[in-house]
């Protein structure tokens, strides 16, 4: 099946590479020295103190070659993304193969190196004195790095939609994880049960994220996750279809649309499946774009379960809004 044409629409832009200043927004110096160097082939004695073992080449227990600088090019195009849209060049802006959401300040795993994402974040509050950043992670996984880089900030909603961590790495992003300090309520796991179908999602952006979002009125909004939740991912448990993706994508446009006249960028990485990631990433920035989905043309070989966890969700999303009652109006309504 071929992909509709819309090069009319979208200007490729080169990334550059980020400079280690830009980098240290989020990342320690020592950190960025260390990938460096093991990127280039040195011996680091204490490498595990650095990267997780899941981030080094199994057959050579080194990091993969240039693996440093690919990173810092994944931060370019997400920084420029964001450089685009808050300079009001272009509207909305898409970067492909960002969104390292597990990286930590000093400390690589889950595929993560550099968190472009809070490096983004850093950097629009920095430069451009941004007071409100939403960001929203549909990725399967929780994002356990970008959590603790604003984990006390109340500057930064972060709202996560994950399979329950019981169930999946990283084995965090519970309910009950809502921040601390002055970031108490901004931090808001939305947690998915097994099989957690279309009907959970689009409850959750319903129920919760939208009346969330117009409470908080964010200046700029930032999405990401790849299609790890489709039903065919061999790595997660969750129950999208490829239609449920569009949905997303959707509903992201609702929220920049009313919230940020538009003002958005969309980080598009993870997906485990290479016969549904283009057609689920296709179908995020369809709609977004509001451009036509590609049809669900999957479910002709390997029908979608029947929509389970509905009920499972809506029990989650009653418990958390007890831990968020305190923190949001839109809560006790």
């Amino acid at each position: 099946m071929k992909f509709p044409a819309y090069q009319d629409i979208f200007a490729m832009i080169e990334p550059p590479l980020v400079e280690d200043k830009i980098l240290q927004l989020v990342h320690t110096p020592e950190y960025i020295q260390k990938l460096r160097a093991a990127s280039k082939g040195e011996t680091i004695d204490d490498i595990y103190r650095y990267v997780s073992q899941d981030n080094l080449d199994p057959s050579t227990g080194y990091i993969a070659p240039d693996t440093e600088e690919a990173s810092r090019i994944i931060a370019g195009s997400t920084l420029l993304a964001g450089k685009l849209v808050a300079e009001n060049k272009v509207k909305r802006a898409i970067s492909i193969g960002s969104g390292m959401h597990h990286a930590k300040p000093a400390y690589a795993e889950g595929f993560c190196f550099y968190n472009d994402i809070a490096i983004l974040v850093k950097y629009l509050k920095k430069e451009y004195k941004l007071k409100k950043i939403m960001i929203i992670d549909t990725d399967a996984h929780a994002g356990n790095g970008t959590s603790e880089v604003f984990y006390d900030d109340p500057q930064v909603l972060f709202i996560d939609l994950h399979q329950d961590p019981l169930t999946l790495y990283p084995g965090c992003g519970f309910i009950e994880e809502v921040g601390e300090g002055k970031g108490k309520g901004y931090n808001i796991n939305l947690v998915l049960p097994v099989g957690a179908g279309n009907k959970c999602y689009e409850y959750l952006f319903e129920g919760v994220i939208f009346p969330i979002a117009l409470e908080f009125k964010p200046e700029f909004i930032i999405r990401y996750g790849g299609s790890d939740p489709h039903y065919q991912d061999p790595l997660t448990n969750l129950g999208l279809s490829i239609s449920g993706f569009y949905m997303i994508g959707q509903k992201i446009k609702i929220l920049s649309d009313i919230l940020t006249a538009g003002k958005s960028v969309d980080l598009i990485l993870s997906g485990y499946n290479l016969k549904v990631l283009p057609f689920a990433w296709f179908n995020l920035i369809a709609g977004l774009l509001a451009i036509k989905e590609i049809p669900d043309y999957l479910n002709e070989e390997n029908p979608p379960p029947l929509e389970i966890g509905l009920s499972q969700t809506k029990e989650m999303a009653r418990q958390l809004k007890k831990y968020l009652a305190r923190y949001w109006r839109c809560i006790n309504k």
